[in-house]
């Protein structure tokens, strides 16, 4: 036991002397520190250990920078063509070290900031192609000259995946396929060449095991793999930020990629207007990103058959066609920052689950929607500039109907007309059934209109409404004749005293109580009865008129056969017209016998309001009460008045 003992501990410090006469080769400042790693890592126990990353930073004699440094991952910066020599000399070394450990090889390897020429990168290349590192970045890569051909061994590699970004070629004179073709050829399983300004990449020789590649940001065209048959491996093809054109170009590149399943050509210069032109994709494609182009509607004559997820959002896509090809394996479609004006109905996609239409031109969105795509399991529909009026009422019911389908409720969909309303979430927005419904609308104005007009028909017949639109009809027309015909007579003043007005039931009372008593008295009092006083040949209305213009006052004689007479309510109508059109206080009413108020008809409410706030004179029963009767009444209607000859009433030569 004791002799196995002394063996592995002999073995391990065999391991120990080796790493230390490496690095003292390599002259690196921090070599007992490595030394102290690799030790810790064979303790005498044998276990299995790994050591952990141990970030260095320096600068050595040979000016590249260690940028860090694990027992899998190694980085190098600064690196030119003075000591690239010696680091492919370091990196074998490395990776002989690395082959000793156990349970742990140097599997990534960084080099940033590299100037050196073609020569030179592809020694490093070939160096890393022979050795256990399986995943190799290059970061800002100047390539100086000495593009040319070179042989390259891609045999017996354990690399998986190359990444080369911000490379720049200084040599302006080179056979670009030369540098490509050490690109194509290259046995891996992922390539990325980004933000280089590359400009074209060949087709493989054979059949490539290239499953990805990147190509983004570069200045690529629509000449890119054509009539390619070798890339069958390939399943994600990334051509973001190029200077592709044409759609149905690239839709050709790929239908000779058997395996190609996603493809990002975002952010170029696409379009498709070429009408008739057969687009041919790869069967296998089911993911595809047309993002940042310049796609129109007719972008949907031209999509891959079997896609489930498209990415067209910031495009120049107004509506989706309804007689486009069906694409029944669609589940999620982006349709945001486009100018749509209404949500797309789901004819063409039948599977869909996922629709983004954001940031569109919507103003007021489909109610049918999720009638028509059943299984949509969620719309993003806001930022859309939405116009809150009765037909966005349909679509604010639809999200409490839809069980939350609607992403980014409610904070994403604000109105954004009328002005008033602007900024209002649409959760908060909410108009009457009857503002929206016209049927309604329509219906509770026809109802309100009949009740206001069986309302004022009601009125009208209960305060005789249209007796009294006659009757100012008949004063209009007769002051029109009147005027017309006998101008002289409308300047001649007051003729009597009083108009009698009174009904024929009451006229004993009147020719020999009334009359009598204020013309054959003292005084002179000439008073107005139509029995003496109307000409003949004019219409009574105008006779009464005239009457009662010429008159001083007007006495009405009331009893309950005056609230039944007809001539006598149109004579107290035209009474009360100049009661007020002159501001006068012509009235005088006698109550001759009490009038019931039960036995006044409606349309006499002048009368009712007049006996209610004017005082009137009440005939005595009693004879001796008479004389003051009649000396109030003759008190109320006195005026001198002139005579035909131009004295006064009781004066004498």
């Amino acid at each position: 036991m004791t002799a196995k003992t002394r063996s592995v501990r002999n073995f391990f410090l065999y391991k120990c002397l080796f790493t230390l006469t490496f690095w003292n080769h390599v002259s690196l400042s921090v070599g007992n520190e490595l030394l102290a790693s690799v030790s810790n890592n064979f303790p005498e126990d044998s276990s299995d250990k790994k050591v952990k990353s141990l970030p260095l930073l320096y600068r050595n004699r040979h000016d590249w920078v260690v940028m860090q440094n694990t027992t899998e991952s190694f980085s190098l910066s600064e690196i030119t063509n003075d000591n690239v020599e010696k680091l492919v000399a370091l990196l074998f070394r490395l990776l002989q070290l690395s082959s000793f450990r156990q349970g742990s090889r140097l599997q990534n390897l960084t080099l940033t900031n590299m100037s050196v020429d073609w020569t030179a990168l592809t020694d490093i290349f070939q160096t890393v192609w022979h050795s256990s590192i399986e995943y190799f970045n290059i970061n800002s890569v100047t390539q100086l000259s000495d593009s040319s051909s070179r042989d390259f061994d891609y045999s017996g590699t354990s690399l998986k995946a190359l990444t080369m970004k911000k490379v720049v070629i200084t040599d302006r004179y080179f056979i670009q396929d030369d540098l490509y073709k050490i690109f194509a050829d290259m046995n891996i399983a992922a390539l990325t060449v980004a933000e280089s300004e590359m400009i074209h990449m060949l087709c493989p020789l054979s059949d490539s095991p290239f499953r990805y590649l990147n190509f983004f940001k570069n200045d690529l065209t629509d000449s890119l793999f054509q009539k390619c048959d070798e890339l069958i491996h390939l399943e994600t093809l990334i051509l973001q930020k190029n200077k592709f054109k044409s759609l149905s170009k690239v839709s050709l590149m790929t239908s000779r990629m058997k395996s190609l399943k996603y493809l990002d050509i975002s952010s170029n210069l696409l379009s498709h207007n070429a009408a008739g032109v057969q687009c041919q994709w790869a069967e296998s494609l089911s993911e595809l990103d047309l993002s940042s182009n310049q796609l129109t509607d007719s972008v949907f004559e031209c999509l891959p058959v079997n896609i489930e997820k498209l990415e067209l959002q910031n495009n120049q896509i107004t509506s989706v066609p309804k007689g486009m090809a069906e694409l029944k394996s669609l589940k999620e479609l982006n349709l945001a920052s486009n100018r749509l004006a209404d949500l797309p109905g789901c004819s063409g996609f039948t599977s869909l689950e996922f629709l983004n239409i954001e940031m569109n031109s919507i103003l007021t969105p489909s109610a049918d929607f999720f009638q028509s795509c059943p299984r949509v399991r969620e719309l993003q529909a806001g930022h859309n500039p939405f116009k809150c009026s009765c037909e966005l009422q349909d679509f604010i019911r639809l999200e409490r109907r839809s069980g939350g389908k609607l992403f980014g409720w409610p904070a994403a969909y604000v109105c954004e007309y009328p002005e008033d309303l602007r900024g209002t979430q649409l959760k908060d927005f909410h108009l009457t059934e009857l503002a929206c419904n016209t049927t309604l609308l329509l219906v509770t104005a026809l109802l309100l209109t009949l009740v206001l007009v069986a309302v004022v028909a009601f009125l009208c017949i209960y305060l005789d409404v249209p007796w009294y639109a006659r009757m100012t009809w008949q004063w209009t027309q007769t002051k029109r004749r009147a005027w017309h015909n006998h101008p002289e007579e409308q300047e001649t003043g007051l003729q009597f005293h009083a108009f009698i007005s009174y009904s024929e039931r009451d006229s004993l009372w009147v020719k020999n109580e009334l009359i009598p008593n204020l013309e054959k008295g003292e005084g002179c009092i000439q008073l107005c009865q139509h029995e003496r006083n109307f000409i003949p040949g004019k219409s009574i209305v105008e006779n009464i008129i005239n009457c009662i213009e010429k008159s001083y006052k007007s006495i009405f004689v009331l009893s309950p056969n005056f609230v039944q007479s007809e001539w006598c309510h149109y004579e107290l109508y035209f009474a009360h017209h100049k009661l007020f059109s002159e501001n006068s206080n012509s009235l005088i009413l006698i109550l001759l016998e009490p009038i019931p108020p039960y036995i006044i008809p409606a349309r006499y409410h002048k009368l009712k309001a007049l006996m209610a706030k004017r005082t009137y004179l009440e005939w005595p029963k009693e004879r001796s009460k008479h004389a003051l009767f009649w000396a109030n009444l003759r008190a109320a209607i006195s005026i001198h008045l002139p005579l035909a000859d131009g004295k006064r009433c009781g004066e004498t030569d």
